[in-house]
């Protein structure tokens, strides 16, 4: 094995999988206290404690229900949740000593094996051990058992898995407009009028960072199973494509188009409702005053229709696209990301705190 194999090998080891997820609340909170600080130091003198107070409003719920995501996508899903720390030291407890007891190995090795009964190995002790037993009888087998590859997954497996994916990123982004709603409600007496903005953001990181790239994977997969295709490579990129495209640009369009369409008439319904009244007298009204064309089309948009039709659509970030590194992971077959399942509260964090301050505005 290659460094890099051996590498991936070492971060899949299920002991440190495991404990990266028991340690993802305190992850959770140590991060949100440190950017919480971190927002309010950027405030103006005078303003940091109120600054402090909002963002730290709408962190501490949205972290909150990030790390109950989990739990409830298991609960409404019916998908059992990932093994706990005690039942994968007594699975490798039980599968070492099997295999130790039936197979002749140097006392170097087994001081390895009983290690890795219940502690992490390092990057040279997952070297070693895959060279000093690999070749032996069953020994491919039993290193599969102790740190298992990552699975090759149908499109069935990934649809069966969107009920999950979506209860999971569904309630970080929840938390997070309801964070930021708090939040705007202790600090600010116009706290109504900043609903829209998160409700928007919200929609725009649940179809674009979250359900759209699930169904573009597993969509692109069918193709690929349907063509016959099995090369992990033209795996890759076809899933990607299916993420890119039906994901990160078809889900920003679907949810500027909800934003625009249907957020922004339920929240201003006075002004769309009347948006047609008295349109000849106030087309008369400006033909009587020297505007420019801009300036017409704009008091057209904003007077008349009761939107700006000027405004910018929200369009894909660096981060927004970093969100993905789940979807690539899952896709690509990729040794040494199994660590992202335990992350997925931290990454939709992030998205349930855009939502909560209304990131796109």
């Amino acid at each position: 094995m290659n460094n890099l194999q051996v590498l991936g090998k070492f971060l899949d080891q299920p002991i440190l999988v495991s404990k990266f997820q028991k340690a993802m609340p305190a992850i959770l909170a140590g991060g949100a206290a440190a950017y919480t600080a971190y927002d309010a130091s950027k405030a103006e003198k005078g303003k940091r404690k109120k600054r402090a107070l909002k963002t730290g409003i709408t962190l501490g719920i949205t972290a909150a229900s990030a790390l109950a995501a989990p739990h409830i996508a298991s609960a409404i899903s019916k998908r059992p949740l990932p093994d706990s720390l005690a039942s994968i030291k007594n699975r490798n407890k039980e599968i070492i000593d099997t295999f130790v007891k039936n197979t002749s190995i140097d006392e170097k090795t087994k001081d390895i094996l009983n290690k890795g009964k219940e502690k992490i190995l390092n990057f040279k002790e997952v070297k070693t051990l895959f060279q000093n037993v690999k070749d032996k009888k069953g020994g491919s087998e039993f290193l599969e058992k102790l740190i298992p590859s990552p699975q090759n997954i149908s499109a069935k497996d990934i649809f069966s898995e969107i009920g999950y994916l979506s209860v999971f990123g569904a309630v970080p982004v929840i938390g997070g407009i309801a964070g930021g709603i708090a939040a705007d409600k202790a600090t600010d007496k116009h706290w109504k009028k900043k609903i829209p903005d998160k409700i928007k953001e919200g929609s725009y990181q649940y179809l674009a960072n979250i359900f759209m790239c699930n169904i573009g994977a597993g969509a692109a997969l069918a193709v690929l199973e349907k063509m016959g295709i099995t090369s992990k490579k033209a795996r890759a990129l076809g899933m990607t494509a299916g993420i890119v495209s039906t994901g990160i640009i078809g889900g920003s369009k679907i949810a500027n188009f909800i934003g625009d369409n249907v957020i922004d008439p339920i929240f201003n319904k006075n002004k769309y409702k009347h948006k047609h009244k008295n349109f000849h007298k106030r087309q008369t009204d400006i033909l009587d005053i020297n505007f420019s064309q801009k300036k017409i089309e704009d008091y057209l948009c904003n007077q008349i229709l009761g939107h700006n039709c000027h405004k910018k659509e929200r369009t894909p970030e660096v981060l927004d696209i970093g969100l993905h590194t789940d979807d690539i992971a899952t896709v690509s077959l990729l040794s040494g990301l199994k660590w992202i399942e335990p992350a997925l509260p931290l990454m939709y964090t992030i998205s349930g705190y855009r939502a909560g301050i209304g990131y796109r505005n």
